[in-house]
């Protein structure tokens, strides 16, 4: 129901005076957003050990912490996948869009302001009724000519008493913080991902590099059965025996560098490169980056602030809660006072002369008085939907704490194993020497020979794998811990609103 005009302006007003007096001048329906409390936990259920501690991590370590491996090469190739990330160019982009719709709502708030300007040449004939009749009758009539110039400028403007505009500025302004969230996530998964990725790449470097010096001495084995053999000294199972482990050892190639081609191929598409382009960078056989001795992670508070998965979902949760009162507020009248300042004139220079001036102002009301319960209902869907967020965001807390959990056995763990590989190493190091040594002598049987070998070659195997999977299990350490988001001075820039 709407009134406008000189007849409506009455009314406008009383409605106007009515609301103003109710509500004090102005009031925001709708809850008000308080940020749930964090929960109280304070230590973690895992024994830290390995060099764990609960110390405070520190920002700088934790926004750069691929820095503590003091690997040039991997740490060159974050700063790439910072610049070049596929995933990472489309959440700036949302960002963007998000920033956009946090603009569009504030300007909904203000006035609307429009200039108009216009020439019109009107030719009426005398047999249209319109013009002067011509004597001559017929379609042959004189022409009346006349012209009107005006501009104006016209206002309006929704007044927002109830705050639904308010509540919908809310809104968009938690949705982009959101989304700034969301690319800080994006980031601390790419750079976890590229770590992994190389991790990936330097452990096959070091696997073949482990088979093919085992290959090299099954060979020499090999050959001197052989040469025993000629000698009459052993059988020809000891040479089939030997050409049997040289040949597994030798199988194992093909899957290892099948696995490095490929690892080298996934690190090149984080980048967003082609597969290949990363071969010449990567050619160089190098060592697992090292580890850090102790790794500061904190308590779980601190953690759950840091992550920003957790930081998004709290936002979605202010947002969704905003958007109650942008429902809430279509229970209650619209005022709408629009005015126009204009110039009217028959002639152009007579246009801007005192005259020539044309007034106008309105004031409108509406307010819907029955739409079947729809804008209760979506109330009520809007407050399912927050209670829907706000159960998101007691999941996102639960899975951050799960991953930290998760992420501290496993390195811990893996520590204690690949010390026992360690030793284990060294024993078949040794063992192998002195069996090749002792079968040379003919004091052992060539099986002997045989289990020692495959038994180093297993162990070394081993542990490459396993110093890979300590080195990736704190890389997904960090990545539990929410670190890598920081961003770097472009990133800062978008994230601060500026172009």
């Amino acid at each position: 129901m709407k009134h406008a005009g000189p007849t409506g302006f009455g009314l406008a007003v009383c409605m106007l005076a009515g609301a103003l007096f109710l509500g004090g001048g102005c009031t925001t329906v709708g809850p008000d957003y308080k940020p749930p409390d964090m929960p109280a936990v304070t230590n973690w259920i895992s024994t830290l050990n390995a060099g764990l501690t609960v110390s405070p991590t520190d920002a700088k370590t934790l926004s750069r912490w691929w820095l503590v491996f003091n690997d040039p090469v991997l740490t060159g190739l974050v700063a790439r996948a910072q610049a070049g990330n596929l995933d990472v160019k489309q959440a700036f982009a949302r960002v963007r869009a998000a920033r956009a719709e946090r603009e569009i709502a504030q300007a909904g708030r203000l006035p609307t302001l429009d200039a108009n300007a216009s020439a019109t040449r009107t030719k009426s004939y005398g047999n249209t009724g319109l013009g002067v009749a011509s004597s001559s009758g017929g379609n042959g009539g004189l022409a009346n000519t006349s012209r009107q110039y005006a501009n104006s400028l016209d206002a309006s403007w929704e007044l927002d008493l109830f705050g639904g505009k308010r509540r919908a500025a809310e809104a968009a302004e938690a949705t982009w913080q959101a989304s700034q969230e969301d690319l800080r996530d994006v980031q601390v998964s790419l750079f976890a991902e590229v770590a992994l990725a190389y991790v990936d790449v330097r452990a096959y470097q070091m696997r073949l590099s482990i088979a093919e010096s085992n290959l090299v001495s099954q060979t020499e084995t090999y050959n001197l059965t052989r040469w025993r053999l000629q000698a009459q000294l052993v059988t020809q199972l000891d040479v089939d025996q030997a050409r049997l482990s040289l040949e597994q050892t030798r199988a194992t190639l093909p899957s290892l560098r099948t696995g490095l081609e490929q690892a080298k191929h996934r690190l090149a598409t984080l980048l967003g490169l082609p597969p290949g382009t990363l071969l010449t960078l990567l050619g160089e056989r190098r060592a697992i980056p090292e580890m850090p001795r102790e790794i500061a992670v904190g308590v779980p508070t601190e953690v759950l602030r840091q992550r920003p998965d957790v930081r998004r979902a709290e936002r979605q949760l202010a947002a969704q809660t905003a958007k109650i009162g942008v429902a809430a507020a279509n229970r209650y009248p619209t005022f709408t006072l629009s005015g126009s300042i204009g110039l009217e004139a028959l002639a152009a220079g007579d246009l801007y002369k005192l005259a020539a001036r044309t007034l106008s102002g309105e004031a409108a009301a509406g307010w819907t008085l029955f739409d079947g319960g729809r804008i209760d209902q979506t109330v009520t869907e809007q407050e399912a939907l927050r209670d829907e967020s706000f159960g998101a965001y007691e999941a996102a807390i639960l899975a951050a704490l799960q991953d930290v959990e998760d992420a501290l056995v496993a390195y811990a763990d893996e520590q204690d194993r690949r010390h026992a590989l360690a030793d284990a190493e060294q024993a078949a190091r040794s063992a192998t020497a002195l069996a090749r040594d002792r079968y040379a002598s003919g004091l052992i049987d060539f099986q002997t020979v045989l289990s020692t070998q495959q038994s180093l070659l297993s162990v070394q195997d081993s542990l490459a794998s396993s110093e890979a999977q300590a080195t990736s299990n704190l890389v997904r350490l960090y990545k539990a811990l929410g670190g890598g988001w920081t961003p770097l001075p472009p990133v800062n820039s978008d994230l601060n609103g500026k172009k």
